[in-house]
């Protein structure tokens, strides 16, 4: 795992990952854990993933595209777009175009949450400079409803992109959900889990592969999920067919 005492751009640069305890992320985005763990309902209202392959109806989530500009600093939405991966990075779901409903106004239009970007975009030019970063937002919500549910039912992957953030909202009544990061050019791999609300994972997506094992509920007769925001860094634009 990088080292706790590096910075998160260090130990981007030099492992391809790092992992951000709450203050650390705080730290980064300039965004209080109050203020973030202020939106934590907003995940209650996720719709269903109509496009799982698998046939599971595990998944839910939404989906939002915004534009950060370096010079300036300006973060804004940008005219709702389909989720698009190429089978390359993809194998499952790549292909084809993805409508998920948008991110609610709620947090959307949030400024903190406008900062949140803006800071994480600004920690990632300083390892790969850039104009502008093209970001994908996504809330998830995996559940057990039906006994197992998948955080990646594609596998170890990368994501097409330069730069992915997974942040973990909550965890609730689940085991497994550990977080793996391989080496995407040697056999060195990494495995955790996070557990505290708000620890954020960086990744460096041409140099490391990354995967989560499957959740299962502690208690059966509880309901279990895991929710993440993921973010994702591009600076060649959206990803389209």
């Amino acid at each position: 795992m990088s080292d706790p005492s590096e910075s998160p751009v260090h130990a981007v640069r030099s492992a391809g990952f790092a992992l951000l305890e709450p203050p650390g992320l705080a730290a980064v985005s300039g965004v209080s854990l109050a203020t973030m763990k202020g939106w934590t309902p907003l995940w209650e209202d996720l719709p269903r993933d109509g496009y799982l392959k698998d046939g599971g109806a595990y998944r839910a989530r939404r989906h939002s595209c915004f534009v950060h500009t370096l010079q300036g600093g300006d973060v804004e939405q940008v005219a709702h777009r389909a989720h698009w991966q190429s089978e390359d990075y993809n194998a499952l779901h790549g292909g084809m175009e993805r409508w998920f409903e948008p991110l609610l106004p709620a947090l959307a239009n949030d400024p903190a949450f406008l900062s949140l970007l803006r800071g994480l975009g600004n920690a990632f030019a300083q390892v790969q400079p850039v104009e502008r970063w093209f970001i994908e937002a996504h809330q998830f919500r995996i559940d057990t409803a039906e006994g197992i549910g998948r955080p990646t039912p594609e596998g170890a992957h990368r994501d097409g992109v330069d730069f992915v953030a997974v942040i973990l909202v909550q965890r609730s009544n689940i085991r497994g959900g550990e977080t793996r990061v391989f080496d995407a050019h040697g056999p060195t791999g990494w495995r955790f889990e996070m557990q505290e609300p708000w620890t954020a994972l960086l990744l460096d997506d041409a140099h490391v592969i990354h995967e989560s094992t499957p959740i299962r509920p502690v208690d059966p007769a509880v309901p279990g999920a895991r929710d993440t925001l993921v973010l994702t860094f591009r600076k060649d634009g959206f990803q389209a067919p």
